[in-house]
This record gives C-alpha cells, structure tokens and sequence, in this order.
C-alpha cells in the first residue's frame, strides 16, 4: 500500500469529532454557528488535501507504469494506536470525502438566524465525523458500524423535537438487524469460498433500506418531514447506503441478485419520480427527487460493466453536488416563508431571484441538462442501461423525464403566478451567496469540463468489477450483461462491445 505525504485523512476525521466536543459546550447558539463554520471550512480543506495528495501520488507513479490502487497515511496515526490501518483513500473515496466534508460545510455557512436554535450544530459535527470516516474505510465490518452509529443523531433530533421517531427507529432497527444477521453469516462462511445468497440477501435488503428503496423509503419522508431540513439533507444526500452496497454487496452478490437490485431500484426511480409531479408540499417533493435520483445510482450498480458503472458513480457525484444546493435552496425559502406549499402560486421571484435563478439551475443540474455536471454522468448511465437491456434504459428515461417535468412545475408554482406582499426584505444574504455561488461553479466546471471527473469514476469502475471477478473466482465475467429478463437481441462479440465501450469511454492513458 502506498502512503501519502501528510496525514490528512486522519486529520480530517479528526477535526468534526473534537469540534462536536467544544462546540457542545457552548451555550450560545449563534457562537455554536460561528465556531462549526470554521471547523468544517477546516474540515473541508483537509479532505480536499487528501484527494489531491492521492492526484499527485498517481501522477508521479503513472511513468512508471504503476497505478495506486489504495493509500494511507503516512504517519499510520490509527496503526500505532490499534495496530491496524483503518482509514485509506482510493479511486472511489477520494472525490467522496471533499463531496461529503463540502455539504456539511455550505450547509452551516448557510444556515441563517432564524435556523440555529433549531439546528443542532454539536450532532451536525458528530456526523460528518462519522461520514468521512465511513467513506475513509473498506473494512466491512468497521463500515456497517459506522452506518449504524451515524443512525443516531437524527433519531435523537426527532426526539428532541417532540416525535416519537417510531417510522424511523423502526427502519434502522431493521437494518441494524439485518446487518448482524447477514455480516454473521459472512463470518462463518469457510475462509476461500464464497459467501452464501442468504448473506447477500440480508445485506443487500439492509442497503435497501438504507438507501430508502421501495417499499423502504417511509422512513425517509418521514425525516423530512419531522426533523429540520439541515439534519434530513446532511444524512441523506451523500448516499451511504450506495457506498455500503458497493463496499461490502457488490464484490460477491451474484448476477440474479443484482438483476433485482436493478429490477426493485428501476421501480423505485419511476415511482418516487411520478410521486413528485403530484406533492403539496416542497419537503415531500425534495424527498422524492432525491429518492429517484438515489434509486438510479443502485441502477447503474447492477450492470456491473464499464460504461453502466461508471455513469451510476457520475450522477453519484453530481446528485451529491447539485441536489445539495438544490436543498439549500428550498431550505433557504424556508427561512423566510416558513414550510413551503405547492398547492398555490406563491409569487416569490420579485423577491429573491438569486433563489430562483439557484432552484432552477441546482434542479435541470440534478436531471442531466446539457452543459451541466449531471449530463455526461447521465448520458453514461442511459447509454449503459440500453447496453443491458432497452426497458432498462426506457425507464431510465422515464425517471428523468418526469424528475424535470416536476421541477419545472415546482419552480412556477414557487416563484410565479401572483405577487406576493412582504413588509421585510427576502433577499438573499452574503453567507447564503457564498454557499449557493460556490455549489453553482462546481455544477457549471464539472459540466464544462467533465473529463477529470469522467477518468476517475471510469477507473473506481475497473477496480470494483476487478475485486468482484477476484472474489467470485473468476465464475462470473466482468463484462457478462446483467439483464432483467434476458441477452439484448443480436448477438455482439467481445471485440465488438470493447469497441463499443471504448468509443464512449476513451479515457486511459497510455
């Protein structure tokens, strides 16, 4: 394993953690504000560090020849303390981490007075501790813990609140279960044989119901509904439950398994896409953007081939960067109007049209509009799940199409049809412009110049079909079409589909 130059991985773990603990302290919750602000922004920077200190130890190793699977530290901080290296970055973490440490970071600069005595900024660091040391780990079983200990600052919130959290506590107690069950069953599997369907099954469903799949998504409208937005945006966006799928389901699930992955998360797409034309409220409809959206990247990690693979992982990164600001964006409307409906014109444009301009262009980003960081990663994913089978890519479609139909609704609904009379002013405030102004250049570069992000993700697909191929013996192929129902019609030699991969993803480098 090779080892970057500066422990920014540890460092940036580190950082929430022993912020959580002073910030607890403090009985000022406009201080508490201030302080998180600079301890993510802090945060942020160390994980941005680490993705480029991994950049770099490509770049010097590639003449070579040699290719970085995976890197530590390189002063082994967790190895000295317990004797074994827990944190690593690699192709698939290393955009992960700044993604994660970003959301915590433009949604704590931006949340305004009226939000931080609703906002639990102690708990709000605390997870995103957790959260960049899952995605700072491949070790199964410290990942499942991890994801189970990441499940309680959104339970204690809904608590504090006067909720009951009976819809939420219900899920995640099943997922909990369902990881002891499956992860046991791993355990005991004969060390060289592969693990059996049942404790693929347990840990696939536990990864479905953290991912909030169909029939599994109550939870998740529930959050949105009784927790504060800040809280529900922060624990659902960075998809933890996709990580997990990929980390510790997809290098030994076998291909029938993921044929109804693909088959339950298809269904999910379209159906929370449908929900979403017909919601009355603007948290509801969040709620099922994201859930469609999330539900397309389990999609793309069924096809278990190149160009499918690496789509799922683009929107991964895209949805990640543009329906965070798209939440910010309503989480900001929010602040001024209180909890927004859908079932009238609300009139809003004269008033904040730097919010109208952020909702539109954070919403066409999150469907793959054209010169947006979505579309290339959309365009993967469609052109991956025709290769598999065309009812595949049809519903792909679908779910996209009626994603953009319901937010274009929603923005005339919020921001046209009538005035709207306010005594005080609505208009957006410098914090608010910073976050919205930097989210809106990362989907606008990422879209401009897709390529670097494109390599990356193209080559996290080659490492994880190559450990899956590993760890099934080679018994499954890694370019074997996963279909639903069976081959696509005409017969295509392999020389034929590398040809035809290659055309779309010509991204190595010699």
């Amino acid at each position: 394993m090779k080892e970057l130059h500066f422990p920014f991985i540890e460092i940036s773990i580190l950082i929430p953690f022993v912020g959580a603990i002073a910030v607890s302290k403090l009985r000022n919750a406009h201080q508490a504000r201030s302080w998180s602000a600079w301890i993510t922004g802090a945060a942020f920077l160390c994980a941005v560090a680490a993705w480029q200190d991994y950049g770099i130890l490509q770049a010097q190793l590639l003449p070579a020849g040699e290719h970085v699977m995976e890197a530590d530290d390189r002063w082994h901080l967790m190895q000295n303390l317990i004797g074994r290296e827990i944190f690593t970055i690699d192709q698939l973490s290393s955009p992960l981490l700044p993604l994660g440490a970003l959301l915590y970071f433009v949604t704590t600069i931006a949340t305004l007075r009226t939000k931080v005595r609703r906002f639990s900024f102690a708990w709000m660091l605390f997870s995103e501790g957790v959260l960049l040391a899952t995605f700072s780990c491949r070790i199964p079983e410290v990942i499942l813990g991890l994801m189970i200990v990441g499940m309680a600052p959104p339970y204690l919130e809904l608590r504090a609140r006067g909720s009951t959290g009976r819809v939420y506590a219900i899920h995640m107690a099943l997922f909990t279960a369902l990881v002891v069950v499956g992860w046991t069953l791993v355990r005991v599997t004969p060390e060289g044989e592969i693990p059996g369907r049942f404790a693929a099954m347990a840990l696939l469903a536990a990864m479905l119901i953290r991912g909030g799949v169909f029939p599994f998504h109550t939870w998740m409208v529930d959050l949105y509904e009784r927790a504060s937005f800040g809280t529900a945006l922060l624990f659902v966006t960075p998809m933890v439950g996709a990580y997990g799928a990929v980390r510790i389901v997809l290098p030994f699930a076998s291909s029938e398994l993921l044929r109804s992955l693909g088959i339950i998360s298809l269904i999910t797409a379209v159906y929370a896409a449908a929900m979403a034309l017909v919601q009355r409220e603007a948290r509801r409809f969040f709620c099922y953007i994201l859930l469609s959206h999330s539900a397309l990247v389990f999609v793309g990690l069924e096809m278990v081939r190149p160009v499918g693979l690496t789509g799922a992982l683009c929107v991964w990164i895209s949805v990640g960067i543009s329906l965070g600001a798209f939440g910010l964006t309503i989480r900001a409307l929010e602040a001024r109007r209180g909890r927004i409906l859908l079932s009238a014109y609300q009139g809003l444009y004269e008033h904040t049209p730097s919010l109208a301009v952020c909702f539109l262009l954070t919403g066409l980003a999150s469907v793959g509009f054209p010169g947006t960081v979505g579309f290339i990663g959309s365009e993967l994913l469609v052109d991956g799940a025709v290769q598999t089978y065309p009812s595949i890519g049809l519903g792909v479609v679908a779910a996209a199409a009626l994603n953009g139909i319901a937010l274009v609704r929603a923005y005339f609904l919020i921001f046209t049809g009538t005035r709207y009379q306010s005594s005080v002013a609505l208009g957006i405030v410098p914090r608010e412009r910073l976050s919205m102004l930097s989210l809106a250049v990362l989907i606008l570069l990422g879209g401009l110049f897709p390529q670097p992000g494109i390599i990356s993700r193209y080559h996290a697909a080659e490492e994880i079909l190559a450990a899956r191929k590993v760890n099934l013996k080679n018994d499954e192929p890694d370019d074997e079409p996963s279909d639903f129902f069976h081959t696509p019609h005409g017969d295509h030699s392999d020389d034929d589909e590398e040809d035809e991969e290659s055309s779309w993803l010509d991204f190595k480098t010699d």
